[in-house]
């Protein structure tokens, strides 16, 4: 779906040394039928009716501003905990990769560069996902949402971040990396677009093409 990619006039930013980071949720895992499983078991666990089927639909943003529409506000940090130690055994199993993720990971490596995860994930499930999937990233970093995630994409000198929400695109223009979006989260290719990501691609399997044309043309 190559028209759907767009690029803009974004300066070059590739250092010497080559790192891209990766979000996790939506972009190189589908977390939803995990979620949506610890969601009904959370339900259960605690008598509170949660719809786990609109959950799943607005993905992205850290746990506790899901879990708000739920419980009471003093009650969020417990469920957030009760939550985290559900999800090993009822999410990780349950989760595939997405489409051209291992490739996407392994094509940034094979030119010599590094892949880091940037997540807004409890950083030990995220690293579970991976391993589970055989997903070999060089560094996972997790619990960062949105813009903090500057501080991460700075700390390993990320050129690139690869996401499907806009609160990545904030998080990549915030560190001064380049925004590649892939539209397979809860945003659509438009709205990436609108919020100012440089590259959209339709979805992780058009990113090894995208790199192997990139690196050439700023070399």
């Amino acid at each position: 779906m190559a028209d759907m990619a767009s690029t803009s006039s974004a300066p070059d930013r590739t250092p010497a040394s080559l790192t891209v980071g990766f979000d996790l949720d939506m972009t190189l895992i589908d977390s939803r039928p995990g979620i949506r499983a610890c969601f009904l078991a959370l339900a259960e666990r605690t008598g509170t009716y949660i719809d786990a089927d609109l959950t799943i639909t607005r993905l992205g943003p850290p746990l506790a501003q899901e879990l708000i529409n739920w419980f009471p506000a003093e009650q969020v940090e417990a469920m957030a905990d009760l939550y985290r130690s559900m999800y090993p055994s009822i999410a990780i199993t349950a989760t595939p990769a997405m489409a051209g993720a291992r490739e996407a990971i392994g094509g940034v490596q094979a030119a010599g560069g590094r892949a880091i995860v940037v997540t807004a994930k409890y950083g030990p499930n995220a690293k579970l996902h991976l391993e589970h999937l055989g997903l070999g990233p060089d560094e996972v970093v997790g619990n960062l949402w949105a813009e903090q995630k500057a501080e991460a994409l700075r700390e390993h000198d990320a050129s690139i971040y690869v996401g499907d929400h806009v609160g990545d695109v904030r998080g990549a223009r915030t560190a001064g990396a380049l925004s590649v979006a892939v539209a397979t989260g809860p945003c659509d290719a438009e709205e990436l677009t609108a919020a100012g990501a440089d590259v959209v691609l339709a979805d992780l399997t058009e990113f090894p093409q995208w790199l192997a044309n990139y690196r050439p043309a700023r070399a």
